[in-house]
């Protein structure tokens, strides 16, 4: 009874190495199945990966504008006295950058400082705004081959418990088989950690450009409101901090 246990493990085996090498016979999507529930939560973190990817993306091209025509338009409206235009651009433009603009002018005829705060809160909330999940893309790029890595660690000691099941009669293919199933979370972990990974910089590198346009217009228009009337504060002259 027990030689012909041995047997028809043999027999799996071998039929499991012929699956792998026969492409026809297992498909890929198959293979990956095989590697245990672990690969659940790792494809459902690979789905999210790509909708932060693809909601991020979206978010800063809306937030994405030509300071430099901004900045020339509040200049012409802030000259020209018409400080009612000036918000009426800012809230049919509806950007980040005309936002933070629309709470300086609001302000107008107060200190100096207090437009200040206030564009440097707006800043930030902004930024904030821009930067929103962005902890999480990061979180995924280390938990995702984590997963992987446990999927490994509790395929190998399912392999091994089946060997001393089988008091170390087993076939090497039995084996090789168990180790491959268990390599397969370790690949697909690594794979989305490091899309996620990527995208993460990718993203904060284009998050970065859009906050620092932010600051440098926000500089540029305390120097536009000092620079007719140079009194008007009357106390700090100083230019708003980075958000």
């Amino acid at each position: 009874m027990r030689q012909q246990t041995l047997q028809d493990i043999d027999a799996a085996g071998a039929d499991s190495l012929q699956a792998i090498s026969d492409p026809n016979t297992v498909s890929q999507l198959d293979i990956i199945f095989q590697a245990g529930w672990i690969m659940i939560p790792i494809f459902l973190l690979s789905l999210l990966t790509i909708y932060l990817l693809v909601e991020r993306l979206m978010t800063i091209r809306k937030s994405a504008t030509d300071k430099s025509e901004i900045m020339g338009r509040i200049r012409e409206y802030v000259a020209a006295g018409n400080i009612d235009g000036a918000q009426a651009f800012c809230e049919v433009q509806n950007k980040p950058l005309t936002r933070i603009l629309k709470h300086g002018l609001e302000r107008l005829g107060r200190p100096i400082s207090e437009i200040q705060d206030a564009v440097n809160a707006a800043g930030k909330h902004e930024a904030f705004e821009l930067e929103k999940r962005m902890d999480v893309l990061a979180s995924i790029a280390g938990i995702a081959p984590m997963l992987g890595f446990l999927g490994t660690v509790t395929g190998m000691i399912d392999a091994f418990q089946e060997i001393q099941n089988l008091q170390g009669n087993v076939n090497p293919s039995v084996l090789a088989g168990g180790i491959w199933e268990a390599l397969i979370s370790t690949a697909a972990g690594l794979v989305v950690g490091i899309l996620a990974y990527f995208f993460y910089n990718y993203l904060l590198g284009l998050i970065n450009r859009l906050v620092n346009d932010m600051e440098q217009s926000a500089t540029e228009f305390i120097d536009l409101l000092q620079a007719p009337a140079p009194n008007r504060s009357g106390g700090s002259s100083d230019y708003p901090s980075s958000f």
